[in-house]
C-alpha cells in the first residue's frame, strides 16, 4: 500500500485515521415490527455442542440480527457450519443492537469474538490503545443506499435544504452520508447537523415512521431498512457501493478479543473457517440461505420474519465475502476524520489476517490484505 492513494471519491487520504468516542451503530434489523429489536441481556446457551472440546470449553460469540450479519446468523444455527467447526466447545451467542454495546461487552471480558461494522471496531481499537481487538476476517460488503421521496427529492443535485435521516451520529452510515455531502460541496455542522442538508439522527426503528408522516425527504440507511423504505414509496438515489471501487466496502466484519485470540488461536481458527464455509454457502445457495436466515431471525426473542418485498431485494444488496476490505475500513475512518467527527490516531495493528489466510489457502483460495494495518 502508498502512503497516499486515491479515496473513494478520488482524493488522496492521510495514511492516519481518527477516532471519536462517539456512539457508532450498525443498524438494527427491526424496523416498524421487521427483525428483532430486542438486545440479549446475557449471552444465551447453545448446548448443541458434539464432539471433543477445543483449547476452551466455551466461546461467546456475539453479533445483530441484521442482513449484513447472515453469516453469523446463519453460521451459528445448530447445524451451521461455525457450530460445526467449534465441535465440542460450548457457544453462547449474544445479540446486539448496537456497536458500542459489543466493543463494551468485548471489553469488558464478557465477549471473545463478535460480528461488528468498522467504526465500532475502529473505536474499540483505537479507545484501548491498540489492546482490546483484532479483526480476523471479513463477512460482507454493501446493503446501504441513498432512499428518497421522489415527490420531494428528484435527484443528487436536489440535496440542499433536504431533511436526510441517519441511524445515529457518527454511525457507518453518517460518515458516508456526511462525507459525500462534504464532497458535494455542501456544508453539515457534523455535530448538530444543521447546514445545507439538514441531517436527522433518527433510530432505524423509527425511520420508517418519520418518513411514513413526511419529517424526513429520505435516508441514507442499511438493508433492510433501505428496501423496507422502498416498499413504502421511496427510490433508491444513490446505492453506496456506487461510491467505492469495485462496488465493494465494509459494512461488517469479525473482531476477536486479543486476549482471547492469544489464548485460544484454535477457537477463532474453526470460527474462521466457518465463516469462510458459511459465505460460500450463502452464495451458492441463496434462495436457502434467505430462508434460513429468516426463520432464524423469526425465532430471535421479539423477532418477526421479513416479508418477501424486504427480504429480497434486501439480500440481494449484500455481498458475502471473507475478504475484510481494508483499504475501505481506512478510507472510512479517514472520511470521518475529515468531515470531523474523528480525531487521528494510528491503527496499525488492527487486522491479523494470518488464521484467514491460512484458511483460505487450504481452500485453494488467494490470500487477502490488511493495507498495511496488521500486526508484526
Amino acid at each position: 500500500m502508498t502512503a497516499n492513494r486515491p479515496s473513494r471519491h478520488g482524493r488522496s487520504r492521510r495514511p492516519l485515521v481518527g477516532l471519536a468516542l462517539l456512539p457508532l451503530l450498525l443498524a438494527p434489523l427491526a424496523a416498524c415490527g421487521y427483525g428483532s429489536d430486542a438486545e440479549d441481556e446475557e449471552p444465551a446457551s447453545n448446548n448443541t455442542a458434539s464432539g471433543p472440546a477445543l483449547s476452551a470449553d466455551e466461546v461467546r460469540i456475539g453479533y445483530f440480527a441484521n442482513i449484513t450479519h447472515a453469516t453469523g446468523v446463519i453460521g451459528l444455527e445448530n447445524d451451521g457450519a461455525i457450530r460445526e467447526e467449534l465441535g465440542g466447545t460450548e457457544i453462547r451467542t449474544q445479540v446486539f443492537n448496537a456497536g458500542p454495546s459489543a466493543i463494551e461487552a468485548l471489553n469488558a471480558g464478557d465477549l471473545d469474538i463478535t460480528f461488528i461494522g468498522p467504526n465500532p471496531a475502529i473505536n474499540g481499537f483505537a479507545g484501548s490503545g491498540g489492546q482490546s481487538l483484532r479483526i480476523v476476517a471479513g463477512a460482507a460488503s454493501g446493503g446501504a443506499s441513498l432512499v428518497v421521496n421522489p415527490e420531494t427529492v428528484t435527484s443528487l443535485d436536489d440535496l440542499e435544504g433536504k431533511r436526510i435521516a441517519t441511524p445515529q451520529l457518527g454511525n457507518t452510515q453518517d460518515v458516508a452520508l456526511l462525507s459525500y455531502l462534504n464532497d458535494q460541496g455542501l456544508e453539515v455542522d457534523p455535530e448538530s447537523g444543521r447546514g445545507d442538508v439538514s441531517v436527522l439522527r433518527i433510530a432505524n426503528s423509527e425511520i420508517p415512521a418519520a418518513f411514513d408522516g413526511g419529517d424526513i425527504d429520505g435516508a441514507w440507511v442499511p438493508e433492510p431498512t433501505a428496501a423496507n423504505l422502498v416498499s413504502r414509496g421511496a427510490e433508491t438515489l444513490l446505492d453506496e457501493g456506487e461510491l467505492w471501487e469495485n462496488g465493494q466496502y465494509v459494512v461488517t466484519h469479525v473482531i476477536a478479543s486479543q486476549d482471547f485470540l492469544a489464548e485460544h488461536p484454535d477457537v477463532v481458527e474453526a470460527v474462521v473457517r466457518g465463516v469462510v464455509r458459511t459465505n460460500a454457502w450463502i452464495n451458492d445457495n441463496p434462495d436457502e440461505a434467505k430462508t434460513v436466515f429468516n426463520e432464524a431471525l423469526g425465532n430471535l426473542p421479539g423477532g418477526n420474519e421479513l416479508p418477501a418485498e424486504v427480504l429480497d431485494p434486501a439480500f440481494e444488496n449484500v455481498e458475502f465475502l471473507n475478504d475484510p476490505l481494508a483499504e475501505t475500513l481506512l478510507v472510512g475512518a479517514e472520511n470521518a476524520t475529515e468531515v470531523g467527527l474523528l480525531d487521528e490516531t494510528d491503527l496499525t495493528g488492527i487486522y491479523d489476517l494470518s488464521i484467514l489466510n491460512a484458511v483460505l489457502a487450504e481452500e485453494g483460495l488467494p490470500e487477502v490484505e490488511d493495507a498495511g494495518l496488521g500486526v508484526g
